[in-house]
């Protein structure tokens, strides 16, 4: 009789042990999952719009209409406040932020110079795509890819749509590329 009376005291502790550690879990997911929305909090939507006015810009060789959607980027880099940028990814957003402006400030001072314009737009779309990667988007992206810009090295720029419209040639070969990335 001792054993068995021993025996159910000793299996209600494992059973409260048991579901004391499914309640730890369960609160650490809890903060976990509100952490990860926490992190997410960031919206780089601004920046894309500006981004893609460029490339639509370049792409139908509008070079005072890039200037102005670069001095726009300029600008949303400026007022985008980074308060909600998780600790973890804030060196390398400003990292990469810093590189962005340069490059949008360089596309906006240089309206009638469409070749330097698409030099920087070059580092420009890299950039966007580790924003991208790092932030996440509301939006359905597409990295494209031209294998002849950047003479003949390739380079990729981020599109809102599947089909091709190069800024790097323009109008001249405005099909040329492809799409190597959905995001």
């Amino acid at each position: 009789m001792k054993n068995i009376i021993l025996s159910a005291i000793a299996m209600a502790f494992v059973l409260v042990s048991c579901n004391q550690k499914n309640k730890q879990e369960e609160t650490m997911k809890v903060e976990t999952s509100t952490e990860a929305v926490n992190q997410s909090a960031f919206s780089i939507d601004k920046i894309v719009k500006n981004y893609l006015a460029i490339k639509n810009s370049l792409a139908n060789d509008d070079s005072d209409a890039a200037a102005d959607a670069g001095k726009a980027l300029s600008e949303t880099m400026a007022k985008t406040g980074m308060e909600k940028v998780a600790a973890d990814q804030m060196e390398t957003y400003m990292s990469i932020a810093d590189d962005v402006k340069e490059h949008a400030e360089h596309i906006g001072d240089n309206g009638g110079k469409i070749e330097h314009q698409r030099e920087h737009f070059v580092t420009l779309s890299k950039d966007m795509e580790d924003l991208i990667q790092l932030f996440g988007t509301n939006q359905k992206l597409y990295l494209d890819f031209c294998p002849m810009a950047d003479d003949n090295k390739g380079a990729v720029w981020i599109s809102e749509t599947k089909e091709i419209t190069n800024p790097y040639f323009g109008k001249d070969m405005a099909t040329c590329g492809s799409v190597k990335k959905e995001f």
